[in-house]
């Protein structure tokens, strides 16, 4: 997903619709302009990727996790030459495809009234071409069978590992679960891994367990800091401890409401925000209906210590196991 988005007063409204109107009816291209996005995203490749500490983690280890999905690939590029070849006439090509109106999704949050928003989308977008429709038709990535792994060496500050096992699609009621049991695993200090790996066995730094999102099947992660090198063996079995016991004992329901109550506050707060409720409304319509949206909470909210016990022992295979080691040099 692309989101071009602009927050500015209720009154000027319309300034909105010209600009992005504009922007999808008629963008312009011209050599020079090329020239300098291809340089500007060069020196973001550059920045993000490869001058700083563990920027490389995810160009190494998307191709670990999928074979054969494109997700395998960062949006920017596996590497600057990809960059650096890309044509006029590619450019051209893609954005023709991909942002036209019947690949398009138009949200507005404020205080409007619903026919004014609908004049002027008639107005602003009604005699754009709608373009050509197609059918989005992605490799479906096979099941891993066996555990990958892969050490690199790297002039950063300390050893970092970083695990990753596939999960449900965003379409996939599996989902909300793996959510919540990645917040039991790594969201805070009270969280099980925080309080294996710092607190009890001091092994890292820094550890944390999240969901990447993905509309297709994604990857929850476990990854962190060691406190020390050449600790990787006791890390990794530090972790896998915490794995299975979550697997083989039921958690107590105190620590999942827990969880729930701090995952409600956050989306409260989020949803105070008329940004937050224009992209999750775009989002929610992305996935096929944008009503959706009025019901994450008490999806969540139905999740039980036995729906997190049954899928976390469907994710967590020592098979499905995707690892990158960084070693500090």
């Amino acid at each position: 997903i692309t989101n071009f988005y602009e927050v500015l007063p209720a009154d000027n409204i319309e300034t909105a619709f010209w600009l992005e109107s504009d922007r999808m009816l008629s963008l312009a291209f011209t050599p020079n302009s090329l020239e300098v996005q291809r340089s500007v995203v060069i020196e973001e490749f550059k920045q993000r990727y490869l001058n700083q500490p563990y920027g490389d983690v995810w160009l190494e280890l998307r191709p670990i996790a999928y074979k054969e999905h494109p997700y395998q690939w960062a949006t920017i590029g596996k590497e600057i030459s990809h960059i650096e070849e890309a044509t006029m006439e590619d450019v051209k090509a893609f954005f023709k495809r991909h942002y036209s109106p019947q690949n398009a999704i138009l949200s507005i949050t404020g205080d409007y009234e619903l026919n004014q928003v609908q004049d002027l989308v008639q107005k602003w977008y009604g005699d754009i071409p709608m373009g050509n429709h197609y059918v989005r038709n992605l490799k479906k990535e096979p099941m891993q069978t066996e555990a990958r792994s892969k050490t690199i060496e790297r002039q950063v500050p300390a050893d970092a590992f970083y695990y990753a096992f596939p999960m449900p699609n965003r379409l996939d009621d599996r989902y909300y679960t793996v959510d919540l049991l990645s917040d039991i695993l790594g969201r805070g200090k009270s969280s099980r891994l925080y309080q294996k790996l710092i607190k009890q066995t001091e092994l890292a730094t820094e550890v944390g367990c999240y969901v990447t999102g993905s509309i297709d099947e994604g990857l929850i992660m476990i990854s962190g800091k060691a406190r020390n090198k050449g600790t990787f063996e006791a890390i990794h079995d530090a972790i896998w401890s915490e794995l299975d016991l979550i697997k083989s004992e039921e958690m107590h329901e105190d620590e999942l409401r827990k969880v729930k109550n701090k995952f409600e506050t956050a989306k409260v707060f989020g949803d105070q925000s008329a940004l937050n409720k224009a992209m999750n409304l775009a989002s929610f319509e992305l996935l096929g209906d944008a009503s959706q949206i009025n019901h994450e909470l008490e999806k969540y909210s139905q999740i039980s210590t036995m729906d997190i016990k049954r899928v976390a022992n469907d994710l967590f295979d020592r098979n499905k196991e995707n690892k990158l080691l960084v070693k500090a040099i």
